[in-house]
């Protein structure tokens, strides 16, 4: 939850949430996600737990969809959504 994730750098609490969150995924055989990183503090935190994707504004600001260019990781070639 990206509420947990903006302060995950300087709230305890919040840092428990997240890393048990990850380690709950994980031990599911889910890929985590954070949203709402902000900062490269936040970014490294999420490095150093674990964390496999990223989005927020430290990544990219929103952009108008006609200005995105459609795009597949080599690796995602030729899979169905939802399949790992």
């Amino acid at each position: 939850d990206g509420s947990f994730v903006k302060d995950v750098v300087t709230d305890p609490i919040d840092l428990a949430m997240v890393k048990s969150i990850n380690d709950i995924g994980h031990v599911m055989g889910k890929r985590t996600i954070a949203e709402f990183v902000e900062s490269a503090e936040i970014l490294e935190k999420l490095r150093e737990l674990h964390v496999d994707y990223a989005q927020g504004y430290h990544i990219a600001r929103e952009r108008p969809i006609g200005d995105l260019e459609l795009s597949v990781p080599a690796d995602n070639r030729g899979r169905a959504p939802g399949t790992d």
